[in-house]
């Protein structure tokens, strides 16, 4: 059956008084009780007849009498004069009927900004501390002492023994060499030290072949050469890669081993194009691992990769991690979280870097003091210099308001001032520019002065209530005669809707997939839909990406990924491609291709009043296009039960 305000009077009733209050707010006579009881409200004899009637759904039509809507046949309601007091964007109320409104206001202050950034990544080695063993000499591989990868060795553990008629030869000459040194006598002759010298360089060359000094000592105490030669580990690690097999012919420079030390491995961390004004060299970074619940730990960001992935929008940042114990294994999925301060313009600060002495090649060593780098050995110089010190660029706190103050719309955010004054409490509207979200407050650019109040809490009621007065709103911000957005509830034409189904009717939507791999997707859509309406959008963003993958390659999805937005950590761009997939989806959800029941949702404000469609499971309304803002905005216009695609019963808006 139809839900409609029409056929049910109780709810009418409900909804009409509690708009009475809305506009009971220039309450002069019109309330009666202390402030104290403000839930024991009387209506005065003594209040002045209203002279104009409006719709509370549709307040363009402003009548001169009592009676109905001429569109959804709502009972009117009167329109109340405006306070000689009130200018064209204020709007007046007692204190009572804030009481009642739940309208809540805070100061505008100056306060430390800090934003959470959450980051997600993984463990890899550390490149500097990665070796190679390789032939030094052409050969053939006797033996392999290390067999399979994975295990750990020691500095100086054999590794290969190699077969070489070069080291023959070589190994001959440094035996003839030093045993031609031991028979000359006279130490003071020419012949002694052409000798030595000789000598010497047979070792050098022994040395740069990669032999030990013992090596080539116990060479030299041999009176016949040998073979074979052991070559042992110049480092200590686990062995990550066996490239060579035994009895395979290797020449000069084959790599036989790569050798990893994990006593400390690198975070390279993904951050989204969004949040690099918050990432700065020197923060510290929290990390939790999923393989190690209930650890976590702790570095600072030691590099910012200065290119960005243009397939992902995101940038590599970079951590080093001490590892002794070996907990952190090369490929484990970390999570991480970032607490930038910021400044007044919403961009992060490290003012722990400020004094600092950065090695210009191997950033991740800061000293307090000036030196060499105990890497490579370059002179430190200051952070100030390499240019990674960010400081608060007008010496002032950030200007904050809780998010809750702002109701925003496109690129506009607004907000309601509060002004005590002897006629009573009034609210202005006004339109400022605010920057980045800092946890639950936003940091105000422009339009506000420290010390001013703004409503914190039942500000919507108070835009409804200056909508129906027809005074500038955040929907309307012109003023006057204004249109809600929600003009499908009567008999009137919907060009929002129209143009909704145009652009359904004119875009390719062809779903030849399986039915099986459709549904799949759908199911990704929901948990999509579902974190758009919360306002989550790294959730919203891996469903976005399972679709895209699963779709990958498949002839006949090409729709579903077609558009060329990339969202980049941009919620509202990330809309934008939901509503494409949803008319794809709906197509389909329609001609009967979707097993799954689903209701088709609608909600006219989307986009500027162009209006947008997307389904969901549930029929109680979640707005994916407006989330916590107007969560249940919109109705729901056809229900597919799955099999056949049958319309349902429309339903009135909630």
């Amino acid at each position: 059956m139809k839900l409609t305000l029409k056929n049910h009077p109780v709810i009418t009733g409900l909804i009409i008084g509690i708009i009475t209050f809305l506009l009971g707010w220039n309450t002069k006579g019109l309330f009666s009780g202390s402030e104290g009881h403000a839930g024991n409200v009387s209506i005065t004899t003594e209040e002045k007849s209203a002279e104009v009637w409006t719709c509370s759904m549709h307040p363009q039509f402003k009548l001169p009498e009592a009676g109905q809507c001429p569109i959804c046949f709502m009972d009117l309601i009167p329109l109340e004069v405006e306070s000689k007091g009130d200018g064209p964007s204020q709007l007046s109320m007692s204190e009572s009927a804030m009481k009642l409104a739940e309208v809540e206001t805070v100061l505008v202050r100056r306060d430390t900004a800090t934003a959470l950034v959450h980051l997600s990544g993984k463990v890899e080695y550390d490149e500097t501390l990665i070796g190679t063993i390789t032939a030094w000499f052409p050969g053939r591989l006797e033996r392999l002492f290390v067999d399979y990868t994975g295990i750990y060795v020691n500095k100086g553990d054999h590794m290969v023994d190699l077969y070489s008629p070069e080291l023959y030869t070589a190994q001959e000459e440094l035996i003839q060499s030093s045993q031609r040194l031991k028979s000359i006598s006279d130490k003071q002759s020419s012949a002694f030290r052409t000798a030595e010298s000789i000598l010497a360089a047979a070792r050098e060359k022994f040395r740069l072949l990669g032999l030990t000094d013992e090596q080539v000592r116990n060479i030299e105490q041999q009176t016949d050469p040998t073979d074979k030669l052991t070559i042992y580990s110049p480092l200590s690690g686990v062995v990550i890669h066996k490239n060579a097999r035994e009895g395979m012919y290797v020449n000069t420079g084959t790599a036989i081993y790569t050798i990893a030390d994990l006593k400390q491995v690198w975070i390279i961390l993904d951050a989204y194009e969004s949040d690099i004004s918050l990432l700065k060299h020197g923060q510290e970074v929290t990390l939790t691992v999923e393989a190690l619940p209930g650890q976590t730990f702790t570095g600072n960001i030691a590099f910012i990769d200065p290119v960005m992935d243009d397939r992902t929008r995101t940038v590599k940042i970079r951590l080093n991690i001490s590892n002794e114990n070996g907990a952190l294994k090369p490929g484990m999925f970390i999570r991480a979280s970032v607490k930038a301060v910021l400044d007044s313009n919403g961009d992060a600060v490290n003012p722990g870097m400020v004094g600092k002495w950065v090695c210009p090649m191997h950033p991740e060593v800061v000293e307090d003091e000036s030196g060499d780098c105990r890497i490579c050995g370059m002179p430190l110089i200051t952070a100030e210099d390499m240019g990674i010190v960010s400081l608060s660029n007008s010496g002032q706190l950030p200007l904050l308001i809780p998010v809750t103050a702002v109701l925003r719309t496109g690129k506009r955010s607004v907000v309601y001032i509060y002004k005590p004054s002897d006629d009573g409490p009034r609210f202005e509207g006004r339109e400022i520019s605010i920057g980045s979200r800092a946890g639950d407050n936003y940091i105000v650019l422009s339009g506000l002065d420290e010390g001013e109040s703004v409503v914190s809490r039942g500000n919507f009621k108070i835009d409804s209530a200056m909508q129906i007065a027809a005074k500038p709103s955040m929907m309307n911000p012109a003023g006057g005669i204004s249109t809600t957005g929600h003009e499908h509830h009567g008999k009137g034409t919907n060009t929002s809707q129209n143009s909704s189904d145009k652009k359904l009717t004119t875009m390719d939507v062809a779903i030849d997939i399986s039915s099986d791999l459709l549904n799949k997707v759908v199911d990704e859509y929901l948990i999509l839909q579902d974190m758009l309406a919360k306002d989550e959008y790294q959730h919203a963003y891996e469903a976005l990406m399972g679709i895209h993958n699963m779709t990958m390659g498949v002839k006949g999805a090409e729709a579903l990924m077609n558009p060329s937005i990339k969202p980049a950590g941009d919620i509202e761009k990330l809309r934008q491609v939901f509503e494409e997939i949803s008319i794809v989806l709906r197509h389909a959800a329609a001609n009967g291709k979707v097993s799954i029941g689903l209701n088709e949702a609608y909600c006219p404000m989307a986009f500027d009043f162009r209006g947008a469609y997307w389904l969901q499971k549930d029929e109680k309304i979640n707005n994916p296009y407006f989330g916590s803002q107007m969560l249940r905005c919109g109705e729901i216009k056809n229900r597919w039960s799955g099999d056949n695609a049958t319309p349902g019963e429309n339903h009135d808006h909630e």
